[in-house]
């Protein structure tokens, strides 16, 4: 493996740290401005289109004041409540087998929580929430695929494989067994094509996700490359 490898390596791993990032700050609570700005950047506008998104551009035209209170209400509606809502927690659509699934604090959580744990990240002091909130999983991709990128930088192949190893166990025991019907349910329930646009954007994101790990193995032929 040549330093151009390793290079384009590094910047990929980068480039899905920023994805995992932005759609970690999309659903932890209402739109800011800040969010918005980012998501009116043509690139990111491009590539909702370049998945057949429509209907978000017009919406993005609306004055920026009224365009954050509609969100606003429509994120509480979706995702808060009161009354019937889509809970962002990965215990409440990850389908068991023992059927402990369907509630907050399921076997799911357990798992997650666990396995944050053994990789030595935390939360911060002000989190009162739940590990497997689809906000605290994708920041947990996020800090993987940042580690990732840093073995690159180090031209430590063994270390990069190994935090390929754990991204690929995440999304293959956690990510694909509920963000699709998650997403598919957000986009049921969304009155503005936001959310839509959003949870069509991640759905699409962990299935490519998903596909790229089973296509590259799981890390062992990143090693012996290195080694080379």
């Amino acid at each position: 493996m040549n330093k151009t490898d390793k290079h384009d390596y590094s910047a990929l791993a980068r480039h899905r740290s920023n994805i995992y990032g932005l759609l970690a700050t999309v659903y932890r609570q209402e739109i800011t401005s800040n969010l918005l700005y980012q998501i009116k950047d043509p690139q990111f506008l491009g590539a909702l289109s370049d998945i057949g998104l429509e209907g978000i551009d017009d919406l993005l035209q609306n004055p920026e004041n009224e365009l954050l209170e509609d969100l606003a209400v429509e994120y509480a509606r979706l995702f808060l409540g009161p009354g019937k809502h889509v809970s962002p927690h990965e215990s409440v659509h990850h389908q068991r087998n023992n059927g402990q699934w369907g509630k907050l604090w399921g076997a799911s959580t357990v798992e997650v929580k666990k396995l944050i744990e053994t990789t030595g990240l935390g939360y911060s002091d002000d989190f009162k929430g739940l590990p497997d909130h689809i906000t605290v999983e994708f920041e947990f991709m996020q800090q993987l695929t940042l580690r990732e990128e840093q073995a690159w930088k180090e031209e430590d192949a063994d270390k990069a494989a190994a935090c390929r190893n754990v991204e690929k166990k995440f999304i293959e025991e956690h990510l694909i067994r509920w963000i699709p019907t998650f997403c598919k349910k957000v986009i049921q329930e969304a009155e503005l094509p936001f959310y839509r646009a959003m949870a069509a954007l991640t759905r699409s994101f962990i299935e490519f996700e998903m596909e790229e790990m089973n296509r590259n193995g799981n890390g062992v032929e990143l090693r012996r490359e290195g080694a080379r």
